[in-house]
C-alpha cells in the first residue's frame, strides 16, 4: 500500500512545495491547515482544516486523515510556523505566547498525536520531520522569542527520537536559513534587502522552498533510514562556515 504523508502547515511556502513533491512521488498526501480554502490548490489526496496548536486540533488532523485515507499516516511533516523579529525588551507577552503557541505547542501536540496513532495502529516504521531555523543554532540579533521556540523544537526532536527509536519511529528536523516564501516576502521586497540577505550566506543567494522541501522529503524516505534525532541545517553554510572576504 502506498504510504500516507500528513503535512501540516501545507498552505505555507515550504509545506505546499513538499506536498507537491511527495504527491509527484506517488505518496497519498493529507494536507492540513487552519483554513481549508487556502489548501484548495495544494496537491493532495485530502485537505483537512485543523488548528494543530491545540491537542484537540492535532488529534482531529490525524483522525480525519485516517478516516479519509483508511490508515494512520506513517509519515509526518510538520511545517507549521511563524516568526517574530523584535528585541526581547520590545516583545509583548501576548506576542511571545503566540510565537510559542504556533511553533512549539503545535510541534509538541502534533508529534504526540502522531505517536499515539502509530502506537494504536500498525506501529512502526514511521518518520517525522519538523521545521526549526538557523536562529536556534546561532545567535541572530532581535530573534529571541522565535529562537526560543525553534530551540524547543530541536530539543523535542532529540528527546523523542531517543524515546521512540525502539518502536521504529525516526524523528528529525531541518533548520532553514532565509528562504523565499510568502512569510519572508516583506524581508526581501527591495533589491538592497535581498542583496544584504544573500551576502550573509557563504554559498550566496536566497534559497528556495524547493531546496528545503528536498531535504525534508529525503528525511522521510528510506534513504535516511539510519538518521534520527538529527537537525540538518539547510542554510548555505550560514551556521558552520564564514564566507571568504574579498
Amino acid at each position: 500500500m502506498t504510504s500516507i504523508a500528513l503535512i501540516t502547515g501545507a498552505s505555507g511556502g515550504i509545506g505546499r512545495v513538499l506536498a507537491r513533491q511527495l504527491h509527484a512521488k506517488g505518496f497519498r498526501v493529507a494536507a492540513v491547515g487552519r483554513d481549508v480554502a487556502r489548501l484548495a490548490d495544494v496537491e493532495a489526496a485530502v485537505r483537512i482544516a485543523a488548528d494543530t496548536a491545540t491537542p484537540e486540533g492535532a488529534a482531529q488532523a490525524i483522525a480525519a486523515c485516517q478516516e479519509a485515507l483508511g490508515a494512520v499516516p506513517t509519515l509526518l511533516a510538520h511545517c507549521v510556523g511563524s516568526t517574530l523579529i523584535a528585541p526581547l525588551h520590545r516583545t509583548r507577552a501576548d506576542a511571545y505566547r503566540e510565537v510559542m503557541r504556533v511553533n512549539l505547542d503545535s510541534a509538541v501536540f502534533m508529534l504526540q498525536a502522531w505517536i499515539g496513532a502509530m502506537q494504536a495502529g500498525q506501529g512502526g516504521p514511521g518518520a517525522a520531520v519538523f521545521a526549526s531555523s538557523v536562529v536556534a543554532r546561532i545567535g541572530v540579533a532581535n530573534h529571541e522569542a522565535i529562537a526560543a521556540a525553534k530551540g524547543g523544537i530541536e530539543a523535542l526532536v532529540r528527546s523523542a527520537a531517543a524515546t521512540y527509536a525502539t518502536q521504529g519511529l525516526r524523528i528529525n528536523a531541518v533548520a532553514p536559513g532565509m528562504t523565499e516564501t510568502p512569510m519572508t516576502a516583506s524581508m526581501l521586497k527591495l533589491p538592497a534587502m535581498r542583496d544584504g540577505a544573500a551576502r550573509q550566506y557563504p554559498l550566496g543567494g536566497v534559497q528556495t522552498a524547493d531546496q528545503v522541501a528536498d531535504v525534508m522529503a529525503w528525511l522521510l524516505s528510506d534513504g535516511a533510514a539510519r538518521l534520527t534525532g538529527q537537525v540538518i541545517a539547510v542554510d548555505g553554510g550560514f551556521t558552520t562556515v564564514r564566507p571568504l572576504v574579498r
